[in-house]
This record gives C-alpha cells, sequence and structure tokens, in this order.
C-alpha cells in the first residue's frame, strides 16, 4: 500500500471512529462525569500533596534521596479510596462527591524511635489538613518493615563492595568479575526475603552473580548474608558467607582459605564481551537456531478500519453492554470499579491485592526465599507496554503516575492499554443440520473481547494483568507468569529444590500465588453466598419398575456464616459458587453470578508456620466475608518484611464468623501455580500453561444471554437457487485498510 493510500485509510478511520463515537449515547453511561471518584492522583495532585506536607514544619521532612538512614522523608502517595457508602450514595443518588483525599506515608527515621505514619492528606486538589490513618489495633508496622528504598540499595551495595574487598582476588580467577575497578564485567547482586528469621530483624542474603544480559541466570556460587538493621550502614556486618555448599564465618575466612587451596573452586566459563557477534549468552533474547520451515514475514496483526468500539474517557471505559472505572495503585496494582453491565452494577470493586513466590533450595538464599511482591513495589513497576507485543497496534495506551520512594511523581509511558480483540473462537455457533445433505441454517456469534491490561515486573519476574470483558455479561481476571526464573548455584544437592537448566545454574522450584478482592454487588449490596453441586441418585426406573436408574440430582447449600464460606486447600472445592441476589429472574430463580477459578493452586507452608502470618489468604481458595471498611486489603507493603508479625492478617477477617446472608459481601480468591522449571525456562518462563485466574459469570442473572444485543452475529439460511442468503446486522467491510473475503457459505455434506 502507498503513501496515497495509506494517508486515505486512516482518514477514513478517524471519520468511521468519530460516527461511532457519536452513536454512544451519554446518557448510556452511568459513570459519565463520576467515575473521577476513583480516578488516581494526577501529577499535579501528588505535588501538591507533597508541598503540603513539606510545607508541615513539624514533619522535618528531607529528601528521599538523601544518602542516609537518619531522615523523615516521604515514601508513597497515592489516592485514598474513600468509604463505599459514600461513594454508592454519590453514584446512585446524586449526593455530594466524596471528598478527595490521598493516602501518604512517611518514614520518620530521623528520631530515638524510628516509626512509619501513613496520614490522609485532603480535600484535594488544595490540602488543607492531614490526619493519622490508625493501624490495626495491635499492628503497628514496625520499622524494620519498611520496604528497602533505593537510598538502601546504594548504601547496601557500597557496603558489599567493601566488605568484600579480600575477595577481589578470589572473583577474578574464579568468575573474571569483580566488584572493584570492573567496568565491563562487574559484579551485581539479587537480595531474598524475608530478611531474618523474626521480627524485628533486617538481615538480608544476596546472591552474587555477573553483571551480564540476563544476570539473574549468572550466579557465581557465592552468597553472603549481611546485617543491616542499624541505621548507620557503618555498623552494618556480614555475618556468613556460604560458597559452593560450605559456609564461611566472613570474606577474609574464605579470601584466607582460598590461598591456602582449601576451597573447593568452581572456575565459571569465560563470558564473551559485551555486544559480541559471538554465540549469544545462554540467558540473552537473541535469536538463535533455526525452524525446519523459516518465515521471515511478519506474523498477522489486527486491524480496526472503522476505529475503536470502546470509548475511554478519563478512567472511564465503555464498550457494548459493560461500563466501569479503572485505577492503578502505586501499592498494589489495577483495580476497576463500579463493574456494570447492561447498566446493572455487578462489582463494586475487582481488585490484584497481592502476588507471592514461595521457594526452596540447597543454597542460603534459595531456602530463604519467600517473595510477598507488593513489599517490592508491585503496584509502581509497570513499566512501558510495547505495541504489537505487549498489546496490539491497535490499543489504546494509558499513561500513569507513581510517587513511590522518589521526591515527586515519576511519569510512566504506557503503563496500561485497552483493546478489543477476536478470541478466535465464536462465543457461540451452531449447525442446524437437516440429516439429509443439507442444513436449515447455520448461526454464529464472533467472539470479541475488550482487555485492560497492564505488567507489573518485580526484579526478575513479570506479571501480566489483565482484566478481560465478553458481551455476555462474563469478565474474567487473568494473570500471566513470564520473564526470567529465580535462580541459584547449581549443586548435586540442589536438585531435590529444582532443575539443572545450565552448567552452574539451578532453577528452584516454587509456587506462585495471587490474591484478589471481588465485592460483587450482584443486583444490589444485600447478597447471600450458595453452592451447588451434582449427586448421583439411584431410583426405581418408573417407567420400568423392574429396573433402576441412576442420574444427577442438584444439591443446594447455603452458606450463612464466614466460615462456612471458606474453603481449605485440601478439600473439595464445589464447583458452582454462586453470590446471589433476593431478586428473581423471570422464571422463578435467583438472580446471581458465579464465581469459577481456574488454578493449580495448593496450600505451601502449614498454617501457623512462621512467615505463614502475612499470607493466612493462601489457605483458601475462595472465603467470602461481611463487607467492612477495615478489610479493605488482604496484604500490606510491610508484610515482606516482617512476616513473623505483619500489619494486615487476614486470618482475622474471618474470626467474628458474621453473618452473610442478605449482607455486602465480598469473596477472597487466590490463584496460582506451581513452577518446577525446566530447561525451556530458558531464557525466559513462557505464558502458556503459566496462566491463571477466575472468571464472574451470569447464573440466571438474565432472562436470555444478554449478547443478543451484540450485532455481531450471522446467521446463513439456505436458498435452492444461487447462493445462500447471508443475514447480517453490521455491514461486511469495505474499505480502502482492509477488505476481507466475502463470506461463501455452502453447508452441504455429500458422500463421495
Amino acid at each position: 500500500m502507498g503513501p496515497e493510500a495509506l494517508t486515505l485509510c486512516w482518514a477514513v478511520t478517524g471519520i468511521l471512529a468519530q460516527q461511532i463515537l457519536a452513536d454512544i449515547k451519554p446518557s448510556s453511561w452511568p459513570l459519565r462525569n463520576k467515575a473521577g471518584v476513583f480516578a488516581d492522583l494526577s501529577a499535579e495532585e501528588m505535588k501538591a500533596v507533597h508541598n503540603f506536607l513539606w510545607s508541615q514544619k513539624e514533619l522535618a521532612l528531607e529528601r528521599a534521596n538523601t544518602s542516609t538512614m537518619v531522615k523523615n522523608s516521604i515514601f508513597l502517595i497515592e489516592m485514598l479510596l474513600p468509604k463505599k457508602q459514600q461513594v454508592l450514595k454519590f453514584l446512585d443518588e446524586d449526593k455530594r462527591r466524596p471528598v478527595r483525599e490521598a493516602r501518604a506515608i512517611i518514614f520518620f527515621g530521623a528520631q530515638e524511635k524510628p516509626n512509619i505514619t501513613e496520614f490522609a492528606v485532603g480535600p484535594l486538589p488544595r490540602p488543607q489538613y492531614m490526619r493519622v490513618l490508625p493501624p490495626t489495633p495491635g499492628h503497628h508496622p514496625s520499622w524494620t518493615s519498611r520496604p528497602i528504598s533505593a537510598v538502601e540499595y546504594d548504601l547496601l551495595a557500597q557496603t558489599l563492595q567493601e566488605f568484600t574487598k579480600p575477595l577481589h582476588q578470589f572473583f577474578l580467577e574464579t568468575t573474571g568479575f569483580s566488584f572493584q575497578d570492573c567496568q565491563d564485567r562487574c559484579l551485581t547482586f539479587t537480595d531474598v526475603a524475608p530478611r531474618g528469621l523474626a521480627s524485628g530483624q533486617r538481615r538480608t542474603w544476596f546472591i552474587l552473580q555477573r553483571y551480564v544480559e540476563g544476570y539473574f541466570l549468572h550466579p557465581t556460587g557465592l552468597e553472603l548474608l549481611l546485617d543491616h538493621e542499624s541505621p548507620d550502614p557503618y555498623s552494618w556486618e556480614v555475618e556468613q558467607l556460604w560458597y559452593n555448599g560450605k559456609y564461611y564465618k566472613s570474606p577474609e575466612e574464605l579470601a584466607h582459605k582460598y590461598r591456602k587451596g582449601e576451597v573447593e573452586v568452581v572456575v565459571l566459563e569465560d563470558l564473551p564481551p559485551p555486544n559480541s557477534e559471538q554465540q549469544p549468552l545462554f540467558s540473552s533474547y537473541k535469536p538463535r537456531g533455526a525452524f525446519p520451515t523459516p518465515s521471515n514475514a511478519n506474523g498477522p496483526r489486527l486491524v480496526q478500519s472503522q476505529g475503536h468500539r470502546y470509548q475511554i474517557e478519563g478512567n472511564a471505559v465503555l464498550y457494548g453492554g459493560w461500563s466501569f472505572a479503572y485505577r492503578l495503585r502505586s501499592s498494589s496494582g489495577l483495580q476497576i470499579l463500579d463493574v456494570r453491565f447492561q447498566g446493572e452494577r455487578i462489582a463494586y470493586e475487582v481488585s490484584v491485592q497481592e502476588a507471592v513466590a514461595l521457594y526452596g533450595g540447597h543454597t542460603p538464599a534459595g531456602m530463604q526465599t519467600k517473595y510477598i511482591d507488593v513489599g517490592w513495589g508491585m503496584g509502581s513497576v509497570t513499566h512501558e507496554l510495547a505495541p504489537g507485543i505487549d498489546c496490539p497496534d491497535t490499543a489504546t495506551f494509558m499513561d500513569a503516575f507513581h510517587y513511590y520512594d522518589a521526591d515527586g511523581p515519576v511519569h510512566y509511558p504506557q503503563a496500561l492499554c485497552l483493546f478489543e480483540m477476536p478470541t478466535g473462537v465464536p462465543l457461540r455457533r451452531h449447525f442446524n443440520s437437516n440429516f439429509s445433505g443439507g442444513f436449515n441454517f447455520y448461526a454464529g456469534l464472533k467472539g470479541q473481547v475488550l482487555v485492560l491490561r497492564t505488567t507489573s515486573t518485580v526484579y526478575n519476574y513479570d506479571y501480566i494483568w489483565d482484566f478481560i470483558f465478553y458481551p455476555n455479561g462474563v469478565m474474567e481476571a487473568k494473570m500471566h507468569a513470564t520473564g526470567y526464573v529465580h535462580a541459584t548455584f547449581y549443586t548435586p544437592e540442589g536438585l531435590h529444590h529444582g532443575t539443572r537448566l545450565h552448567t552452574h545454574l539451578l532453577g528452584n522450584m516454587h509456587t506462585h500465588l495471587v490474591h484478589y478482592r471481588v465485592d460483587l454487588d450482584v443486583a444490589g449490596t444485600k447478597n447471600s453466598f450458595q453452592t451447588l453441586r451434582m449427586k448421583l441418585q439411584n431410583i426405581t426406573n418408573p417407567w420400568s419398575p423392574g429396573h433402576h436408574l441412576v442420574q444427577p440430582t442438584l444439591e443446594q447449600r447455603e452458606h450463612h456464616h464466614e466460615r462456612q464460606a471458606s474453603f481449605r486447600f485440601g478439600k473439595a472445592l464445589p464447583k458452582y459458587l454462586l453470590f446471589t441476589s433476593p431478586k428473581k429472574n423471570p422464571w422463578g430463580h435467583k438472580r446471581s453470578y458465579r464465581v469459577q477459578i481456574h488454578s493449580m493452586a495448593d496450600q505451601v507452608l502449614p498454617p501457623g508456620w512462621q512467615e505463614e502470618q502475612a499470607i493466612t489468604w493462601a489457605r483458601y481458595p475462595l472465603a467470602v466475608t461481611k463487607y467492612r471498611e477495615s478489610e479493605q486489603c488482604s496484604s500490606s507493603i510491610y508484610n515482606q518484611n516482617d512476616p513473623w508479625n505483619p500489619p494486615v492478617v487476614f486470618e482475622k477477617f474471618l474470626h467474628n464468623n458474621e453473618n452473610i446472608e442478605n449482607e455486602d459481601l465480598v469473596a477472597w480468591v487466590t490463584v496460582g501455580f506451581l513452577h518446577i522449571p525446566h530447561s525451556e525456562d530458558i531464557p525466559n518462563t513462557a505464558t502458556p500453561g503459566n496462566s491463571v485466574g477466575f472468571l464472574l459469570r451470569p447464573f440466571n442473572f438474565f432472562p436470555e444471554d444478554p449478547s443478543l444485543a451484540a450485532k455481531d452475529t450471522i446467521i446463513v439460511w439456505p436458498r435452492d437457487r444461487g447462493p445462500n442468503y447471508v443475514q447480517r446486522w453490521i455491514p461486511e467491510e469495505t474499505s480502502v485498510c482492509w477488505m476481507s473475503p466475502l463470506l461463501s457459505y455452502n453447508g452441504t455434506y455429500r458422500a463421495v
């Protein structure tokens, strides 16, 4: 296609897109002009909160990037979600808009007893007050529970560089890399958590690695335990080292024994210099190898010659029967709110709460690793999405602003994307045979969905987060896992805990678990929880009394209290999990939505075991609780570094065992999978087979399939003469951009 045709193509596309958007009636969008109540803070609002806090001289704030731990500094600023009842009155009853506030976290390190304090700051956009946000009674976050800041990492890197000076020659001779005067052959590190063995500790194991492309897969064989609890880096000390299966008390001891020849040394293979034309590193993305049927042609891509069929305004989205608002919380990630279909609210909130990866290993870092990713800034590491790879070229890309461990808002371009795509399978179809070599009709509805996507790159791992909207009232939440495996140095004993992936590399087995909060409002806020299962029934055949008949029968169970609706791993989870309204559909059934879970998760830690306190939600694939404002999140940014005494313990949400009949209910869903690394995880874990999630499906909520409103349906009627009649509700495309082949459908079948 020449440049003139391409220009005309996009001109036509723009006109058609305007026509499509003009057809959308504002009155059909309940969120219009109101979705801002859920919107993330703008860069200007973040700056206003920052300036207001700095104007409070009693806080004695210093810049976050000041190179000391002894300072008071802002760590996080994000939107503080108003109370649900206030928001519902605003949305549904046109009451006053709730006051807009920010949540601000300040690390008070420049005082005798350092502490973490959270504040509400408002009203926005011009703050005039601040108030302390009280922690859960008896669960104030400890000072050592704070996430590691960029300044602390810089100080840790300097400390490691200083403490390992006695090992300079050892590093050069065993790895070819060093911390000293290293230029392009430097060492780096990965730190693991929890940081210690008890509350109040800040003792971290570091894996030393060669800093090359994909350095996560290049451990040197040396791991080091550093105590950095003190606010004074000069008081930090190395407690132990592990090298190739043996422990040492200090770098000096290892260096001394190495010089005496008393260390079982593994000399790593030399690596090519950066950007070398030699064979690429095994950890590199650079192509290598060949397929039997090679192709240099580009693969298929999406084309939307008539423009987008969705509308986005601010943080509000309208698509077919769907409308919803979204936000990207810096603390924990993607959240959708006021989710409606055909104007009726299905859910007030569906949000990512936490992601964990629990490992085993032979090395101390391998056996210590239990990553709780909100503690690593999971919601703030939403880096740029690549058109045509991370999202289709046709997607709408949205930017994000995060104020996380910084001195002002940081702009993350193209942090989210929104797109419609064909699923490749019809939403529904039927060939109606006449059983005489022909057909009565053929009918089908194209499979099309809307996807809202973002990613979180938490060091080595990349999580792809999707919310998917189908035209039949089904919504899906999905997580795809990819990125580099968390790997340690290979030892024969390590094979009990993973797989050898390269000469000196062990991929450690681990379990990924993700937690979601699903605040369902099914035809109102008064819902109950019910399960259905199939039970076999053995009866006398009524039309042949001499025979018996085995058939399925429906067994319903109402769950009246929270404990009854909290299902433990290891026990059978009912297949049908229904959130029901007292309202009924035209056929006398309670209007309901079903939670359908797709997961291979299982319990990893014994209940009550040390760090398990931080992830007690991981005991349950599903738990149902009564809505409480004090139970907004199942985890926190502090749980990672103090899992023994975390400020948020999900299990306590269930202690009062409240009534859940005709109440405002919240579903807490855990999904995940066991990952035993294998050689095909080199260089990266691939997404196929590593996706988990759940669906929200209407169950007697509508009188019939609501996708009947979709105009993508095609019906083919047979004709005795001439081509069969193709009935459409949307004309076939005849765009200069793209000409789809005319639909020809014969429908006959004959013996040959």
